[in-house]
This record gives structure tokens, sequence and C-alpha cells, in this order.
């Protein structure tokens, strides 16, 4: 009997978590770093101390008139308040309340979030509220959603624009009462606490001590917790008040990767040896710090030598006196020297120098006393690099660019050939959270490929993580799921993709099959026994099916009762996807908007209920239902079971495009599934969008008929051409 239960809580479930709330407090600033830099840009002009000041640095450059832009008294005696101080005090903490509202309740969650976060912006008055208004923004628009569901699906047509209107204005109304009259004065303490804490550290000289701390977790991804919940907030209020801090460069000095990197150039290894160059490119002048992530993982001991650059680092900048006037993002040298107070060039330039050298030299060190067991370890092919830049990629969450390609600069180090799995590879699983849709569209996908290999005899297949049983030779998961599946399938080879359309990863897993067989070609010429067995040989016919009906395994259905099955799923398509579940848009949504659409189409068909919209939005909270091509697969939780009533599809092309966490989106097909319905016109959809050609098509499509008629023909036969 299969166990189904769940997996044991994972040791990892508390960085996890703090990496969870690390990305939300990141989501909220991160999208308004240019209104920090802009105002950063303005403070190190305009402010008395500035290049422009009265008091500035250069005589020739002060302008007696710089108080109506950085805030004081001009010479004819007018008193200005300036652009510094209001874009501190309001806008900045607008700009994030919005968004983290945004990011828990769309449009109307961000307005809230941004009228509530007003409340404890004035009820602090003299405190810069950032963090205040990371409470205020997203919990006014979580209370807003908890206040609309008592109602959902009972307003009449024609009603649902007042009672929004009504309910968004009466929610922030009480939202901003409370936050100024409880929230602020509450934040108001915790600021000034946490501000004095860091103070302390700085006074007593003991704030490089912070690297312990800050180095390891920017490794793990644990970092935007302590970056944007403290110092980015603290930071700021001191810019304003003194116009630098050096918190700006606790966590974003490029220094200490540059000096692992150019260590692990000089006197590293293999693959590692061989990236390290291109790396150190990447994170020191376009500021993707995370690439040097994966070198760490591969020996972690190095971490002692990025502790020891980040404290000289910070203890440069306090000894100088030096820091920047706003976040350096991305944490490039560029950006570190933009952002530079003015007075503070020498201090944070030597600050950079000495975090790298010092990095540099304690890396060194380590690196030549192992050289001989990593050279060992790299002529045998298991120096761990390919894996550390897996496992960065499976801490973060997601897919990343940068460790893309520097996983792929990896793999090129080889001999050139695909290493072949340390078993035999017969039976491929891709896994998924529900096992509905994801997994189900990669598994077409790749049979799809194999057949065309000419790779026969694997049997593919699809799961949920949880009906993951022991017995798959290969499984394939999403990089954030990788651990899960590892858990329960702890013999099996494992393949992270960022995708499941189109994967390079796919074209690796096909040269590994293919060298394999050839191999046991090359035995069984010779009259060797193969290790394949089965694995690569025709499948056999079964008892009572007739030579013409056998298929290989994983392909298309290998008995009569299977074919039968099929047909009837083909049969049901048409219920599946109705004509009027196919629409087109000209602009463009947001990727909330463009679920609760799907959601709602669903729940119009008679499949779902109004519970599953929540579903969805929980699904992209785990895993991104993004499978490449322009493709989203949006669906819910393999908890949301019971608000599935019938399997049905929709499709929306949005000619606008939708930004899915960073990936460009056109067409979003939700999903609701039960049983395995749904699965015939899913798998042809998968292979529709595995071909660039076809989706050009359905691009050009002038009408939600045509539409609706190009998905038909692939129902009815494939794709063409």
């Amino acid at each position: 009997m299969t166990d189904t239960a769940a997996p044991a809580k994972s040791p990892g479930a508390v960085r996890v978590g703090v990496q969870k709330f690390g990305t939300f407090l990141s989501g909220m600033i991160m999208p308004n770093i240019a209104a920090f830099i802009a105002w950063g840009l303005i403070t190190a002009l305009f402010i008395d101390t500035g290049w422009l000041g009265n008091t500035g640095p250069v005589e020739a450059w002060r302008w007696a008139d710089s108080a109506m832009l950085g805030g004081g008294t001009t010479p004819d005696g007018t008193e200005w308040i300036g652009l510094v101080s209001p874009i501190i005090t309001y806008l900045l903490p607008l700009l994030i309340a919005f968004t983290g509202g945004h990011m828990v309740y769309g449009h109307r969650g961000g307005v809230v979030g941004a009228v509530a976060a007003f409340g404890v912006i004035v009820g602090a008055a003299g405190t810069v509220m950032f963090l205040g208004a990371m409470i205020a923004g997203p919990l006014g628009a979580w209370i807003l959603k908890q206040v609309e569901r008592l109602w959902e699906g009972r307003i009449k047509a024609g009603f649902e624009m007042l009672v929004n209107n009504f309910s968004a204005g009466f929610v922030g109304f009480f939202a901003a009462l409370a936050a100024f009259f409880w929230l602020a004065p509450v934040m108001k303490w915790l600021t000034e606490l946490l501000g004095g804490a860091v103070g302390w550290l700085v006074d007593n000289r003991l704030i490089p001590l912070a690297s312990i701390i800050v180095e390891p977790a920017k490794v793990l991804f644990l970092n935007n917790a302590i970056n944007h919940g403290v110092f980015t907030p603290i930071g700021s209020e001191q810019s304003q008040e003194v116009g630098r801090s050096l918190l700006f460069l606790v966590e974003a000095n490029p220094g200490p990767g540059a000096g692992l990197l150019l260590a692990i150039a000089v006197f590293g290894v293999g693959a590692a040896r061989a990236t390290a160059p291109g790396a150190w490119i990447i994170q020191f002048l376009g500021g993707i710090h995370e690439v040097y992530f994966p070198y760490v993982l591969a020996k972690p001991i190095l971490i002692i030598g990025l502790i020891a650059g980040g404290a000289t680092g910070v203890l440069t900048n306090v000894i100088f006196q030096s820091g920047l006037v706003a976040p350096a993002s991305p944490g490039s040298i560029f950006a570190v020297l933009i952002q530079t107070a003015p007075g503070s060039h020498l201090g944070v330039i030597l600050s950079v120098l000495l975090s790298a050298a010092v990095t540099f030299l304690v890396s060194a060190v380590f690196l030549l006393a192992s050289r001989k067991r990593d050279l060992a370890a790299d002529a045998a092919g298991s120096d761990g690099f390919a894996d550390a830049v897996a496992r960065t990629e499976a801490n973060k969450g997601k897919s990343s660019a940068a460790l893309s390609g520097l996983a792929g600069a990896a793999g090129s180090t080889a001999a050139g050939a695909t290493v072949a799995p340390p078993q035999t590879i017969e039976r491929v699983v891709f896994a998924c959270d529900a096992g509905m849709g994801s997994s189900a569209m990669g598994a077409s996908v790749l049979r799809n490929k194999f057949k065309a290999a000419g790779i026969e005899g694997v049997n593919v297949t699809n799961k949920a993580i949880a009906g993951l049983d022991g017995t798959a030779d290969l499984v394939i998961t999403q990089a954030q799921l990788t651990d899960r599946a590892r858990q329960r399938e702890q013999s099996a080879v494992h393949v992270s993709v960022d995708n499941f359309m189109n994967s390079p990863r796919y074209d690796e897993i096909v040269q590994m099959l293919l060298v394999q067989q050839s191999a046991d070609e090359v035995k069984a010429a010779h009259g060797q026994p193969t290790d394949a067995g089965a694995g690569f040989m025709p499948t056999p016919t079964p008892a009572g099916t007739a030579p013409g009906d056998a298929t290989p395994a994983g392909s298309t259905p290998a008995t009569r009762a299977e074919a039968r099955a099929a047909a009837t799923v083909e049969a049901d398509d048409d219920r599946v996807l109705a004509p009027g579940n196919v629409r087109i848009h000209a602009g463009s949504v947001t990727r909330d908007e463009a679920i609760r659409e799907a959601a709602d189409l669903l729940e119009s068909a008679g499949a779902v209920t109004g519970a599953y919209y929540d579903a969805m939005l929980a699904r992209e909270q785990t895993v991104s239902t993004f499978m490449g091509n322009e493709l989203a697969i949006p669906h819910g939780t393999n908890d949301a079971k019971d608000a599935v009533l019938s399997s049905a599809l929709t499709v929306v092309r949005y000619d606008g495009g939708v930004d899915w966490d960073g990936d460009e989106v056109s067409f979003v097909v939700g999903i609701a599934g039960r049983g395995d319905e749904h699965l015939g016109l899913l798998q042809n959809v998968a292979l529709l969008f595995s071909d660039e050609d076809q989706v050009a098509r359905l691009k050009a499509a002038e009408t939600p008929e045509e539409l609706y008629t190009l998905l038909q023909a692939v129902n009815d036969g494939g794709t063409e051409g």
C-alpha cells in the first residue's frame, strides 16, 4: 500500500519560514528601490553638507539656494521644507505600504494599505515609519480581504462597484484610525529601540560583529529579513539626520564576494575555478551577489573568509565615519560609488578593497590547504560544484538567470558528454505539489522528446509529491520542491528544473539516456548482459493484445482499456474546455488579477466553488505555475480538492502581457481537475506550447473563436507540421 502521508516537518522549516518572511519584506522594498535611489541623489546633492549644499565639500560647487530642495533657509530668509524630508517621511513609506497591500489583495488592497499606513506615519510624527508601513500596508489589505469574504458571491449584479468601493473605504477609515492611535506608538517604540541598539553597536565599534550573522544569512537567502527589516529603515533615518549611513554597506558591500571569487580563480580547481572569473564580473560589476553562493555551499569553510572580509569592510567605515546616502541595489561597485555620501569616498572605497583583500587571503589559505584533496575529487568527477548550484537555486526558491548560466558553464567544463546516472533509468516521474497540472504537462513534453530521440521502454508519469512511493529511477521537480521529493524518493536521481515546458535540463536527460542506451547496445552486440534490462528494449506485447496494439510505455496507452480511457477523455474535451471559457484581452493585468479571472471563469462554469481562488493564490506562494513559452497554468493546492466540483479548463490570452513573478506570460490556462478527466487536453496543450511556431499561431488569432478552434485542432489531431 502506498504511503501518502505528508512527510515529517523538515529541519529546514524555520529557514524556509525566515526566507519567506524576508522575501515578503524584500517584495515591498525592491520594487521601490528606484524611489530610494532618487531620494539618495537629492540628499547627496542638496542637503546642507551635500555636494551643492551651503557647507558642501567643494566650495566652488556650493549653491546658496540649495535649501529650496534640501530643506532649510535660503539667504533671503525664506524657510523651505525641501524634498528630502517629505519624500522619506511620506512618499517612501506610502510606496512600501501600497506595494505590501498590493501583494496581499491586489490594487484595492494596496490603496487600503496606503491609507492605513498614513495613520501610523502621522501618529508617529518625528520618526520615519518604514517598519510601520511594512505592517500597516499588508495588514490593512488582509483585513479588507477577510471582510469581503463575508459577502463573496452574494452581491447582486450591478452593485459590485458600489459595494467594493464602500467596503474598501470603510476598512481604510477604521484601519487609519487604528494605526494612528494603537499601532503608531508601538512602532515608534520599536523603531527607536532598534535604532538605539544599532547606534550602541556603532558607537562601541561592535557593528562589524554583524557580519557573523549577515554573511552566512546571505548564502542561505535569509538576509532580506535583516537588510530590509532593520538596516534599510534605520539607515534611511540616519541618512536623513547626518547625510550618510554605514548600515547600507553591511550587506551590500561587493568586496567580500569579489575577494572570494578571485581566490577561487587563482587557487581553486575544476568547474569552480573555470567559472569564477565570469562570476566575478557578474558579482562585482553587475551586483548579483547570489552568483558566489554556490562556491560557499561547495566548500562551506570559505564562509570564514566572507565573515572576516565583511567585518573588515564594516570596521573601515566605522573608522572613517563613511557611508552611503541610500541603499545600493543591486550591490554593484557602480551603485555603491553613486550612492556614496560626500566626503565618504575614501572610506567606502577602502572598505570595499580591504574587505576583498582579507577575504582573498583567508580563502586562499583554506583552498591551498585542501588543494590535493580537491584535485583528486575533480579528477574523479565529484567536486560537487554543480550540486551546489542546484542547492543554491533550491535555497532561493526560484530560478535565477545568473545561477542557471553558472550551472551551464559548470556543465560545459566536463568532458563534453553527459555522465550516466548511477542506476538504470526506466521509470521517470514528474512530481509537483498536487500532481494535477504542471507535472502532467512536463511529462507530456518529455515523452515527446523521448519519442523524437528514439528512446523506448522508459515509463514517464506524473504524480503529486505525496504520492511518490520509492519506485522511481528519475524524479523531476521544480527547484523549490526538490528537497521534499528527495525525502520520498531517496534512491532516485533528482533533477531540478526552472519550468516544466522548455527547460534545458530535458535535453540533458535525453542525452543521458541516449548514452546509456548506446552502452547497452554495445554490450548486447558483444553478447554481454546489459544494465538496462527492459529499460531500453521494445516493450513486450501484453498478453491478449494484438501486436499492432503494443506501444512504448509512457508514450501512448499500452492496453486496450487505457486506449478506451484516453478516448473517453478526448470525447470529454469539449466539456472540459468550452468556447465561452476562451478569451482575448488587449491590455495587461497583474498576476493576481489574471488568477482571479481564471477562478471566476471556472466558478461560472460550475467547476469550482468560491474558495478555489484562495487555493490558486496559495499555490503561487509555494511554487510558481509559470511553465515557460509565455504560459502559466494557475491551479489550486492539493488541499483544495473539496473546492473542485468538476474538471474544466479556461484559456485567456493577454496581449499586453502579465508579469508572472518576473516572467512574461501571454496565456493563462486555469485548471480545475477532478480525477484524470482533464489530463488528455492538458497534455496536448503542453505539446502545443512546447512548439514556438504553434505559440506564434495562437498569438496571431484575432478572435476568441479562432483561438478556440486552434486549441480544438490540437485535441483532434495534435500539432500541425
